[in-house]
């Protein structure tokens, strides 16, 4: 078990339920039990301290205190000061502020790329119930077991290997639709050579991972800012879905169709912090319109 003190700014219910993942299951107790990077699952709890919401203590149940602590910390985002961002996207502007007070524990997690990539191909013109059963197929039917926990068994995702040596009849049974040819594509492109490019971006030129990733099959900006803010850590990303047009629109009055004036505002506006304040906006948006689209 992995138990971390005095940790602020922080929701469970924020983090997993804005978007950017699709492999955690909320329990009756408020805690999350999930796998990522193909370790064994997990869950995870936390405790508020008294009347503080967002600072408490965070428990992972089923993970040690070795390398693993390393890599729950790096994944939860556990080091990065959430305040000063909170600060520097709300402090001037008061509609920012109501829409960071709404998901004030919001943390950007760092996912495995491959895993990443794929889970948001899937996410195209598709609703988060969907993702997350689309993605639980694909594991079910072919990633490796990862292990039981607490009655429930959990499979891995499946590697570029794997996935590149399938033809979309074989993942007919995961209901993908066009999104299969995609993912096949995508597969054997980034297998060509053993997906060193794609685990290499994290150490890169913004502009060059942006240009690889629409390279791909299925990957539109949209999808290449995801995987960016994601996954390798390009925390200024702002991804513009549906969700984000709708907010963009209420919050800041700019017109719904122009994402280029919106990508615009991010940049003059969020600056660094961009794909917070998406994230942010994500949820907020999908806490007062409802959830899964």
């Amino acid at each position: 078990m992995i138990v971390r003190e005095n940790i602020d700014d922080f929701s469970l219910d924020h983090i997993f339920d804005c978007g950017q993942c699709f492999r955690w299951e909320k329990q009756p107790d408020g805690s999350y039990t999930g796998i990522a990077a193909g370790r064994p699952p997990v869950n995870i709890n936390f405790h508020p301290y008294g009347g503080g919401l967002y600072s408490g203590k965070l428990v992972i149940d089923n993970a040690e205190e070795t390398d693993s602590g390393t890599f729950w910390s790096r994944y939860l985002d556990l080091d990065r000061d959430y305040e000063k961002i909170k600060s520097a996207l709300g402090g001037s502007d008061v509609r920012m502020a109501r829409v960071i007070e709404s998901g004030q524990g919001v943390r950007i997690l760092r996912q495995d790329a491959w895993e990443t990539l794929v889970s948001f191909i899937i996410s195209q013109n598709n609703n988060i119930p969907r993702i997350k059963k689309n993605i639980t197929s694909i594991c079910e039917n072919f990633g490796k077991p990862a292990g039981e926990y607490r009655g429930k068994e959990y499979f891995e995702f499946p590697g570029a290997d794997v996935l590149a040596a399938l033809s979309e009849q074989d993942l007919a049974v995961c209901r993908l639709g066009y999104r299969a040819e995609y993912i096949v594509k995508t597969a054997r492109a980034v297998r060509e050579d053993n997906c060193e490019k794609l685990y290499g971006l994290s150490g890169g030129p913004a502009d060059e991972a942006f240009s690889y990733l629409t390279g791909l099959c299925g990957v539109g900006p949209k999808v290449a800012n995801c995987f960016m803010l994601f996954s390798i850590g390009r925390i200024e990303r702002f991804p513009i879905d549906v969700r984000i047009r709708q907010v963009m629109n209420s919050i800041f009055g700019v017109d719904m169709r122009d994402v280029k004036k919106m990508a615009e505002y991010a940049m003059e506006n969020f600056g660094e912090y961009g794909g917070v304040a998406q994230q942010y906006l994500y949820y907020y948006i999908q806490k007062h319109t409802g959830k899964g689209d």
